[in-house]
């Protein structure tokens, strides 16, 4: 693993407070001694789950985002709570978004979203024994869910239907695991 740079972090302000996130700009000095504003995107984390069934389909959900001005197909995914455990975000997710319970989580990897400009860091699960248990969804998700096998989550994502990073790095970090379940 590569050591830590020696850059320094000179002043730190916040720009905007949001609802998701806050924005500050970062001051920093530069292992050449000059310095850089720097713009960061505050993010408190989040989860994206990978539920399956007992039959091999992965449980994924439709939903349109702005910023992207298109619908995206996409496994579920949600935002912490301050103080949240990240599996019990993930198992209210997986409920909020496909109106199905996990019997089984496991935790097959974690990454950062963006890390040039965000310090969204996501957790991901792989959710087995679902059975239906719904929880309403938030007040802002207009979703459809979608079923389909496994085998053909990877011929969705080189077709381009999946194009979400989220969901992309979800699929490739489950499929040795969903291959060891399926084949």
């Amino acid at each position: 693993m590569p050591q830590n740079l020696p850059f320094e972090t000179l002043s730190s302000e916040l720009q905007y407070h949001g609802r998701a996130f806050d924005v500050r700009r970062d001051l920093v000095r530069l292992p050449n001694g000059t310095s850089t504003s720097l713009d960061i995107i505050d993010h408190i984390g989040a989860v994206t789950i990978l539920p399956v069934d007992q039959h091999g389909r992965l449980w994924l959900v439709r939903q349109y985002r702005h910023a992207a001005a298109r619908m995206l197909l996409e496994l579920p995914a949600g935002t912490l709570h301050p103080g949240e455990p990240p599996e019990d975000c993930a198992q209210r997710e997986v409920r909020e978004e496909t109106g199905m319970a996990a019997g089984r989580l496991l935790k097959i990897g974690e990454f950062y979203l963006a890390p040039g400009y965000s310090t969204e860091f996501m957790l991901v699960y792989l959710a087995t024994d679902l059975c239906p248990d719904p929880l309403p969804r938030d007040a802002d998700e207009f979703l459809s869910v979608e079923t389909i096998p496994f085998s053909q989550a990877f011929d969705l994502i080189a077709q381009g239907e999946i194009q979400d990073a989220k969901s992309l790095v979800g699929l490739f970090l489950a499929r040795p695991y969903l291959e060891k379940l399926f084949s």
